[in-house]
This record gives structure tokens, C-alpha cells and sequence, in this order.
């Protein structure tokens, strides 16, 4: 019999998560409902779960840290929960290794269909991690697939998940033009539903990091278009 699929659902709000609970269990999912952050982290170990369902607003820790936190000790894909429709926390979420977002009241049917698209994108990882257990060198830069690292002037550079994934596939396929559109459904796996600005936050992240004019390489924008990893 094939193993169910575990799913920790983290919102202060019983009833919410008693509702998330319902549908994903329906689903076929096996679920743990958590009302605190901190009590999220601990317990991440014991359940070892295969996503993490998060609400911002939480007693004890709220959602980002918990995000912070999580990202230390596993790289299961989180789905951010919240009231907050912003741009800005949507980015802020994504930049601390969210892997969707979704704005409350939502639908039974998107987020179920969002779980199911991010653990499809999730489980197709370790194979591509393999395949592409190798480095990436530009001149003065190191993009290390295997282990999530960058090395820039010879010195590591912290990335977010997302920051190091959108920077190495743009680099893995030099000169080649993106859309937006193209970058966020290859990363973020799933017809991102929202500002494609979220791109661009990115990639001036990225940079900012990587600040030196470069001869040899460089993240160029195509005008009305999207962006490309330049190597001359």
C-alpha cells in the first residue's frame, strides 16, 4: 500500500485549518493541524512532513520566521497563507523560500490543484539534482547545483532557494531569452497566478549580489521581453 503523502497545516485560526484539513484529506493526504509557530518547528522533525501549508500571523512565531526557520533544516516546499494581498509580502514570502501563495478567502479547489502542482514540481527535484550534480563557472563565477551554492571573486554569496534557481537556469542556458512568464512557471512550477514583477524583484536581488561589471558575463534585460544570461 502506498504511503500517504503528510501535509502540516500552520494557521492560528482552528477553523481554517481544520477546513484545509478537510479537503487535503479527502484527497488523500494525511494532515497534522499546528495553531503556533514555534510549535511548528519543533514538531517538523517527529512528522517529517512532505509539505507545510503557513499562515503570516501566528502566536509564538509568525509565518516568515517560521519560513526562515524551516529552510534551515528541510527544503519541503511551503505554500504561504494569509490575509495579506500585497505585492510586498508576496515577494518577501517567496524570497524567504516560499514556494506559492495564496491570499485567504480562497478556493477549495486552487489550493488543492496548488498542493498537488508544487508537490508534482517537488518531487521531479532529486532527479533533475542528479542529472545536474555539476558546476557552472563563469570567469569569477561558481554555480554549484549540488550543493546550492555561489561563489563569486572567490568568495560565497547566500542565495534563497529561489534566487540561486532562477540564477543557475538562466546561466544553464547561456544567451537564451526568457519570458517572465517562462521564468516563474520553470521556478516556481506552476502558472503563477499574480505580479510578474515578482521576476524582477529577483533579479535585481541577484544583482545586487553579484554588483561587479563583468566582461565576461552578465544578466541582461530584454527589453519587452524578459532576460537573459549573457556570456561573451
Amino acid at each position: 500500500m502506498e504511503e500517504k503523502q503528510k501535509i502540516m497545516i500552520v494557521d492560528d485560526d482552528q477553523h481554517i485549518a481544520e477546513l484545509i484539513s478537510l479537503y487535503l484529506s479527502k484527497e488523500g493526504y494525511e494532515t497534522m493541524e499546528i495553531y503556533d509557530g514555534r510549535e511548528a518547528v519543533e514538531k517538523v522533525g517527529s512528522f517529517q512532513p512532505n509539505m507545510m501549508i503557513l499562515d503570516l500571523m501566528l502566536p509564538g512565531m509568525d509565518g516568515y520566521k517560521v519560513c526562515t526557520e524551516i529552510r534551515k533544516i528541510s527544503d519541503i516546499p511551503v505554500i504561504m497563507l494569509t490575509a495579506k494581498g500585497e505585492t510586498f509580502d508576496k515577494v518577501l514570502g517567496l524570497e524567504l523560500g516560499a514556494d506559492d501563495y495564496i491570499v485567504k478567502p480562497f478556493d477549495s479547489k486552487e489550493l488543492v490543484a496548488r498542493v498537488k502542482a508544487v508537490l508534482r514540481r517537488y518531487e521531479q527535484k532529486p532527479a533533475k539534482k542528479e542529472e545536474k550534480n555539476k558546476k557552472l563557472v563563469f570567469s569569477n563565477l561558481e554555480i554549484n547545483i549540488s550543493n546550492y551554492t555561489v561563489q563569486y571573486n572567490g568568495e560565497y554569496v547566500d542565495f534563497p532557494p529561489k534566487e540561486f534557481e532562477l540564477l543557475h537556469y538562466l546561466a544553464e542556458h547561456p544567451n537564451q531569452v526568457f519570458t517572465r512568464e517562462q521564468l516563474l512557471d520553470r521556478i516556481w512550477g506552476y502558472e503563477y497566478i499574480g505580479d510578474t514583477r515578482t521576476v524582477d524583484v529577483h533579479i535585481k536581488r541577484i544583482r545586487e549580489k553579484l554588483n561587479k561589471q563583468e566582461e565576461n558575463w552578465s544578466i541582461k534585460t530584454v527589453w519587452g521581453v524578459g532576460y537573459k544570461f549573457e556570456v561573451k
